[in-house]
């Protein structure tokens, strides 16, 4: 499966014409598209509708989950139904497999990776972050475990490991994802991870398993050579 992967389209209409030409290019080199997260700017309905419209002309099976921005007006719900009717697949602590190829995915959460990890200790508020976190790392879990398909791919918007958040400012890393998601993904195996968010990090990277990540984030993929608005993955 030739798998066509972005994130982080931000949806702006006046910005995004240049952006949905070169999306069409993935009918012709992807059997799949997905996008792993941040589809709307502030979360805005009339955002999602006008996005959806341009996917959905694509004509190809489509996987999403919803990123930070996705939740700004709180309006969360009725983005999701309205991801749902237009017939894309929204993962969120779901599982979905096509030809022989399956797809775990949830947000993520920030928390920080590695010994730099925030832990659920201190203040009450500190412990309702940590949570959080984990929670997202739990419905990563569930969504992995019924999956019975050859080939794993997992579709989160925050990043799994740091490596594909170099590139941004060191202060700013436990704010783009939670190594308790590579925990999870190493746990049960998968071919690959596909994520978002850190619009100024780097393409790929590897968990400490050395299960491939990469980072789609559109900013990301317009600072390859050539530039592009999505990017192919063979599984």
């Amino acid at each position: 499966m030739r798998i066509g992967a972005t994130a982080d389209l931000h949806y702006f209409a006046p910005k995004f014409g240049v952006i949905q030409e070169q999306l069409a290019q993935a009918r012709d080199q992807a059997d799949l598209l997905v996008v792993a997260g941040d589809l709307t700017n502030y979360g805005k309905p009339p955002e999602m509708e006008q996005l959806l419209n341009s996917l959905v002309r694509l004509r190809l099976p489509i996987v999403a989950v919803l990123g930070n921005h996705d939740y700004e007006s709180g309006l969360q719900s009725e983005l999701i139904r309205m991801i749902t009717d237009a017939g894309i697949k929204l993962l969120d602590g779901t599982a979905y497999e096509r030809d022989g190829v399956g797809f775990a995915g949830t947000k993520g959460f920030p928390g920080g990776f590695g010994r730099g990890a925030l832990t659920a200790f201190g203040e009450p508020e500190v412990k309702a972050f940590v949570q959080a976190a984990i929670d997202e790392a739990l419905k990563l879990e569930r969504a992995m475990s019924q999956l019975r398909t050859p080939k794993r791919v997992v579709v989160l918007h925050y990043a799994p490991i740091g490596d594909t958040v170099r590139g941004e400012a060191p202060e700013i890393y436990p704010y783009l994802g939670s190594s308790r998601l590579a925990e999870v993904i190493d746990r049960h195996g998968a071919d690959i991870v596909l994520h978002g968010h850190a619009h100024h990090g780097s393409p790929d990277g590897k968990t400490t398993a050395g299960i491939p990540v990469h980072n789609v984030a559109l900013a990301v993929l317009q600072g390859r050579q050539p530039p592009a608005v999505f990017r192919v993955f063979d599984i």
